[in-house]
């Protein structure tokens, strides 16, 4: 596919990174040409030095012939010229525009043919928050993902000493809770990932990967580890967009303080917000944490700019007596880092979290959803079936007879409004949606090639 990336930072490159290890060709439009060349020096692109939304500028970049733009810089008032332009002079078939302003996305009869031709809006504030929020919802889940409007979710837990199916068989699981259905698609132990079948043990400290209908994910999680209390008391490091956004969405079932730099924006902040307290301060300010009664916060969430800032107050914040800290981190090192000394109890990737609302919509085949797992190295997808038993390789035979690539494993069918576990042997239909989980995400084209149909099913 060829994609023209408009911006060249922290979600354009991570974007650009993604998609050209996938036999795409990416060419990246950034004013700054230090960037540019570095990127070009590391990865297998093409870089165009200008303006993103100058007609010129694009024209010079190929977007005549391309398949789509993926305009993500950090102007939203460039991202929509851009798709505009695109629509107007090149007809670019697919168009995704980077929008963070809520005075933008609250008009939902402003992105389209009509108006400004935008196919696909991402706001990585809005999917990072929506991300926390659902860890925040299940205490103790290291990442929670929504597949069919949220009637399936895929949950990761790690496994502690103590719980019930700890030193167990998988197969057991049915005999916990005989009333729940739910799979095991991946283990990660040490690190390395694990295709499950029924006689594998799980052990203490798995990264357990479960599906299960929304309704029973609690109970599933309790086969893992001790449930914890719900989450009641939070304190939020940063005011900017992201900050804002969770603040809104929690204040109205939670009580929430929110710790905010600088002087105006607090000010600014304690006026929009209706229940949050908002507080002028330092997040990394011991006597400011003491005072708040940080000890008595059963989350502590760090969410500014700056990683190192986030790193500190978290490691403070916990040290202090915060019963879970969570913590916004983009360098991978760093994420690495805090994970292996087990200082931060979640650290969120919001590069992951954004290419993981992107994937979906650049992927080819029918994709309903892509969630970027394991810091890139691993995705659940979820796809439709289309066909009979005559022209598709999926449709009209079981689970177990679909030749599914090497690491991977399906889930859970959703059936109009049924979720259906994929046990051995379900018989998959015309137009459901299977839930995939691949250790290896460079094996998403052999599972693409599994739902093609034939001529004949057209």
């Amino acid at each position: 596919m060829n994609i023209i990336i408009l911006g060249a930072g922290q979600v354009g490159s991570s974007v650009a990174e993604n998609l050209a290890s996938e036999a795409n060709d990416i060419t990246l439009i950034d004013k700054d040409t230090l960037l540019l060349k570095e990127l070009s020096d590391r990865l297998d692109i093409q870089t165009v030095v200008g303006h993103g939304s100058h007609p010129d500028v694009l024209e010079r970049a190929g977007l005549a012939d391309a398949d789509m733009l993926v305009a993500v810089t950090n102007s939203d008032e460039t991202n929509m010229v851009a798709c505009q332009i695109a629509h107007s002079l090149f007809r670019t078939p697919t168009k995704i525009a980077r929008v963070r302003a809520q005075q933008y996305l609250k008009y939902d009869n402003l992105f389209n043919k009509d108006a400004l031709p935008i196919d696909v809006l991402i706001s990585p504030e809005q999917l990072i928050s929506e991300h926390i929020q659902r860890l925040i919802e299940y205490p103790g889940a290291l990442q929670v993902l929504d597949f069919a409007g949220g009637r399936a979710r895929l949950v990761g837990v790690r496994a502690y000493y103590g719980g019930p199916l700890v030193g167990h068989e998988i197969a057991d699981l049915r005999k916990h809770v005989p009333g729940v259905d739910t799979r095991v698609a991946a283990i990660f132990r040490n690190g390395r990932g694990i295709v499950p079948d029924g006689h594998q043990v799980i052990e203490a400290d798995d990264e357990v990967f479960f599906i299960a209908a929304r309704k029973d994910i609690r109970t599933v999680m309790s086969e893992l580890r001790k449930l914890d209390k719900p989450l009641k008391r939070i304190m939020l490091a940063g005011g900017g967009n992201i900050g804002k956004r969770l603040a809104q969405a929690l204040e109205k079932n939670h009580s929430v303080k929110l710790l905010e730099t600088d002087k105006k924006r607090a000010r600014q902040l304690s006026r929009e917000l209706n229940k949050t307290i908002v507080l002028h301060g330092d997040s990394a300010d011991e006597e400011l944490l003491i005072n708040e009664n940080i000890d008595q916060m059963d989350v502590y969430c760090a969410l500014t700019n700056d990683d190192e800032v986030n790193i500190l107050s978290s490691m403070m914040a916990k040290r202090m007596g915060s019963r879970k800290v969570m913590s916004i981190i983009n360098r991978h090192a760093y994420v690495d880092m805090v994970e292996n000394l087990g200082t931060i109890d979640v650290a969120i990737s919001p590069r992951q979290i954004t290419i993981s609302g992107l994937l979906a919509h650049v992927r080819r085949g029918d994709v309903v959803a892509v969630h970027s797992l394991r810091r890139g190295a691993a995705e659940a997808i979820e796809a439709i079936a289309h066909g009979d038993s005559n022209n598709s390789k999926v449709v009209g035979k079981t689970v177990e007879q679909i030749k599914l690539p090497e690491g991977t494993t399906i889930g859970a069918i959703i059936r109009g409004e049924e979720v259906i576990m994929a046990h051995h042997d379900v018989l998959i239909e015309n137009e459901d949606h299977l839930i995939l989980f691949l250790l290896d995400k460079t094996k998403f084209h052999a599972v693409e090639k599994l739902f093609q149909v034939g001529v004949t099913f057209f």
